[in-house]
């Protein structure tokens, strides 16, 4: 389906299956197709919704650097939980999705029954400097993508052994990775680099989630080792999940442990009449 936001940007939405909701929201430069290989299996006991965000995958792609930002996306997370007739959810947030869902959790946790952090932080990411993130905006948003290309081609940012093997040896996902990179908007992505850069630390505000909390992070996702375990330590009663030979997309490097530790996560959260 598609849905169309206060501001007027559509959004790609699915759907799949029955039961308590959960929505899967993707990370920077991601798709809902970044879970396609467990929304099977989840919607057996899950209504599983994911999106595309604004400038990304199928949905809609404004010009403007104005209608991007962390906020914006939270809007849009919840208008696809009324889209869809979810009142009450189970939210996982991947990367800046998580960036995205720790606000709706803290700000709306009367919707939230269970919250699953998956490689994110509760803040500024530790190594990232603000003034390089401001700097590569500025190259995407002033010069195009393919400038933007060559630069974070040097960086390398997020590259992991999991990450490069799954280049060689799982079948289509190269031309996964660069289907993504061309659905991308750059006004997008230079105003959500700079949103990421200086967003707020809101670490002390997550100690007061009184949901049931699940952090997963990568054993070789090094950026977001230590803020997933500052995360699972602040929030009372939450679990980490370390996933063995993976990085920066367990759920696509290590698909059956990641399903094991989400699901038996979830098995666990009470229902809700």
């Amino acid at each position: 389906m598609r849905i169309t936001t206060d501001d007027g940007v559509e959004l790609a939405v699915e759907m799949t299956g029955a039961g308590p909701g959960l929505i899967l929201v993707h990370g920077f430069g991601g798709a809902k197709e970044d879970f396609a290989g467990h929304v099977a299996a989840l919607s057996v006991t899950h209504a599983v919704v994911v999106f595309d965000h604004r400038g990304h995958g199928a949905s809609g792609k404004p010009d403007d650097v104005a209608s991007y930002s962390l906020e914006r996306l939270r809007a849009d997370t919840l208008a696809v939980a009324d889209a869809t007739g979810l009142e009450r959810f189970r939210l996982l947030g991947h990367s800046m999705g998580g960036m995205v869902v720790r606000r709706i959790a803290i700000d709306h946790s009367e919707r939230v029954d269970a919250l699953v952090m998956m490689d994110t932080s509760p803040g500024p990411i530790p190594g990232f400097d603000a003034a390089l993130l401001d700097a590569a905006a500025n190259v995407a948003i002033d010069e195009g993508k393919e400038a933007l290309k060559a630069l974070l081609d040097l960086a390398g940012a997020l590259e992991t052994p999991a990450y490069r093997r799954m280049l060689v040896e799982a079948p289509g996902y190269q031309e996964f990775v660069e289907r993504k990179w061309n659905d991308v908007s750059p006004i997008m992505w230079g105003a959500l680099a700079r949103a990421i850069g200086h967003q707020s630390d809101d670490l002390d505000a997550m100690r007061s989630l009184a949901m049931p909390v699940l952090v997963i992070v990568g054993d070789e996702d090094e950026a977001f080792l230590r803020p997933s375990r500052a995360m699972a330590e602040a929030v009372p009663g939450a679990q980490l999940a370390v996933i063995p030979d993976a990085g920066h997309s367990p759920q696509a490097e290590n698909p059956r442990a990641w399903y094991v530790a989400l699901s038996d996560f979830l098995a666990a959260v009470p229902a809700v009449a």
